[in-house]
């Protein structure tokens, strides 16, 4: 099962990769930059106080709730493609979560320490506790473990909702033609189905430490 679930992320790794470049290269026909686009709807919005800034690397683009910054990576901030735009109402669409409560952004944050050390630790307590046949030791890591996999989940409907607000507002404000919306939208799609493809590594991880966890218990 994990052969499989690995093969197909490389394969939806591949396919954000090649549908970023594609459209990378694709002007929008406003010759808006990602970080106009940004900061156009966040002001469209009243979000005056949210800032927007250049991050080093390639989709490295994120938004940050604690200093209340959008960050755009370097070849999204400045360019007038259209994935840069898509990308970037994606993340202003995180922004505007924020501003809302959002109630599965909050969950989600809530978990970051919970999934950081589950992902971090619980597969090594794991794999420390069968070798040393301590159960109680493997069972904890499991735990732990699932509270990264809860967070996979908890993911998805922050990052589709994200989306769905990006696509809204590049037509809402006109931001993008009737013709371009379409790749703006294959764009957030094979970003959204990044996170898809984690959780189900992570499910098939915990699905195979809780069924070698069952056969330790039964010899």
């Amino acid at each position: 099962m994990i052969l499989l679930v690995l093969l197909a992320t490389f394969v939806i790794q591949g396919w954000l990769q090649r549908t970023y470049a594609r459209f990378s290269r694709v002007p929008n026909a406003k010759g808006l930059t990602g970080a106009e686009t940004a900061r156009l709807i966040l002001d469209r919005y009243g979000l005056t106080q949210v800032r927007v800034e250049p991050v080093r690397g390639q989709l490295t683009d994120h938004y940050d709730p604690r200093t209340k910054t959008v960050r755009l990576s370097e070849g999204n901030y400045a360019s007038p493609s259209l994935a840069a735009l898509a990308v970037a109402a994606h993340e202003v669409g995180h922004a505007l979560q924020d501003a809302d409560d959002y109630v599965p952004m909050r969950v989600r944050a809530q978990l970051v320490p919970a999934a950081q050390i589950g992902s971090n630790l619980g597969p090594w307590l794991f794999i420390i506790g069968l070798m040393l046949q301590m159960t109680a030791l493997a069972t904890l890591g499991l735990y732990l473990f699932a509270a990264a996999a809860i967070f996979q989940l908890v993911t998805l409907p922050v990052e589709f909702n994200a989306s769905s607000r990006a696509l809204a507002n590049l037509r809402k404000f006109e931001l993008l033609a009737p013709n371009e919306l379409p790749a703006a939208r294959k764009v957030l799609t094979a970003a959204a189905m990044t996170y898809v493809a984690a959780l189900a590594m992570s499910v098939a991880y915990l699905i195979q430490y809780a069924a070698i966890l069952g056969v330790g218990r039964d010899d």
